[in-house]
């Protein structure tokens, strides 16, 4: 009887560590990829296409046709794991990313790209893209375009599915790409569901017809028209949205947006002075200065590029002063060169100011790019004052100044006395009437 307990107790601890076994090799199953994803491993392992197949047994679709059903694929993404940091490799080729579209997939898709490319002269660019786009075969669906001050172009193209990669690597290349995004939209079942709904509706159509042929009650009549035009609206509008996918699916949609890729070409002037002659070696000085008469000063001009082109061809003029760029002492920079973006000019005038003065500074530029070839015809301007207040230094006159001043005194009494003078001399006979006047009224007997 022992005997037979502990044999009992034995297949007891045997069926629990065999139900342990499996409780523990369920849960490592779950840990590690098996079933289906193993014969999928298998499959590529040896070349073959049975992947999609097994895929579908399990109930799982495509990693690919999962990424189509999305709505697109955004450029400038770090999807793929061998893909660097850097712009160049984001942007590919003429700055599209190099990002696999399926086009032979036995599927319907609509394939968009919507792209700014930024050029040096739009409307030949625009005529470029053009070209490039009929040479693949495609065509200029649309297109609108404005003019200064900022100058853009939106063009829409067509293209075939098949060289719609090629088309986005050739639009790219006109120009430096600012950004760029690409859409493929799987719409095969939008399309079935259109077919079966069109080939019930024309059913439904045809049975209306036969009924209405064989009515003879006016009432039937009437209501079986309403219902017809009602059931043939509706298929004409379904058989337009089945046209307007088929057509979007056939033609791949570009949107292309071209922009000046320097538009803002600009430049501003600072204007001050300081006391002493140095050939602008202290410039810049105060912008608004108070020197005494006939002092030596040195007016101080920094022109900056602050505008995002390159400036070239500057004139500067003060009809104040009478002086142009061409009379100015150079301090700091070319003239007769390029300004880049961000970087000044310096030139100092020197003068000698006997009152005081307001200058009035303009100065212009051309935009140019890096070339050196005119962007647009577009001179910039740039007009600035500034205020030279001269004062008199006073102190204790010197001895030429006395006689300065003492014959300055001469000549403003004398032309007191000829302004005094000349003011009488229209009544001199005013007092030879009055004269005569009184002696023709004396008494006879006053006489001697």
């Amino acid at each position: 009887m022992g005997r037979w307990k502990r044999l009992t107790v034995s297949k007891r601890l045997l069926t629990l560590l065999v139900i342990l076994v499996l409780v523990a090799a369920a849960c490592s199953g779950g840990q590690e990829t098996g079933g289906v994803f193993e014969d999928i491993s298998a499959d590529l392992a040896q070349g073959g296409e049975a992947t999609t197949d097994s895929m579908a047994d399990s109930g799982e679709a495509p990693e690919e046709e999962s990424r189509e059903r999305s709505g697109g694929v955004q450029s400038g993404t770090d999807d793929d794991e061998g893909q660097s940091g850097t712009d160049d490799d984001v942007l590919g080729d003429g700055g599209v990313t190099p990002v696999a579209l399926p086009t032979q997939i036995g599927r319907d898709i609509i394939f968009t790209a919507d792209m700014t490319v930024a050029v040096n002269d739009v409307a030949r660019a625009g005529a470029d893209a053009t070209r490039e786009i009929e040479s693949l075969g495609g065509f200029l669906f649309g297109q609108r375009t404005a003019g200064s001050p900022q100058p853009t172009s939106v063009l829409t193209f067509k293209i075939r599915p098949e060289d719609f990669q090629t088309a986005l690597a050739a639009l790219g290349s006109i120009g430096e790409v600012r950004s760029q995004e690409v859409g493929a939209s799987d719409v095969t079942e939008r399309i079935v569901d259109l077919e079966s709904r069109i080939t019930t509706a024309t059913a439904s159509v045809e049975r209306l017809r036969a009924l209405l042929s064989d009515a003879t009650e006016i009432e039937a009549v009437v209501e079986l028209e309403a219902e017809l035009l009602a059931r043939e609206t509706e298929l004409e509008t379904l058989r337009g949205s089945l046209r307007t996918l088929q057509d979007q699916v056939a033609l791949a949609t570009i949107v292309l947006t071209l922009t000046e890729a320097a538009s803002s070409p600009e430049l501003a002037i600072a204007v001050s002075a300081y006391p002493t002659q140095d050939s602008g070696a202290s410039c810049p000085g105060d912008g608004e200065l108070q020197v005494e008469t006939d002092t030596e000063t040195t007016v101080c001009y920094e022109i900056a590029n602050t505008g995002d082109t390159w400036l070239t061809d500057f004139e500067l003029r003060d009809p104040v002063l009478d002086i142009e760029l061409d009379d100015l002492v150079v301090v700091f920079g070319d003239p007769d060169g390029s300004l880049e973006p961000g970087d000044s000019l310096i030139v100092a005038a020197e003068v000698t100011p006997e009152r005081d003065l307001r200058t009035r500074t303009t100065v212009t530029a051309q935009a140019v790019d890096e070339e050196g070839a005119e962007i647009g015809n577009r001179p910039v301007s740039q007009t600035v004052t500034v205020l030279v207040d001269t004062v008199d230094p006073g102190g204790i006159p010197t001895f030429a100044e006395g006689l300065e001043a003492s014959w300055e005194l001469v000549v403003r009494l004398g032309q007191t006395l000829v302004l005094v003078l000349g003011a009488f001399i229209p009544f001199f006979w005013v007092p030879l009437i009055a004269l005569f006047a009184w002696r023709m009224r004396r008494p006879a007997g006053a006489k001697k």
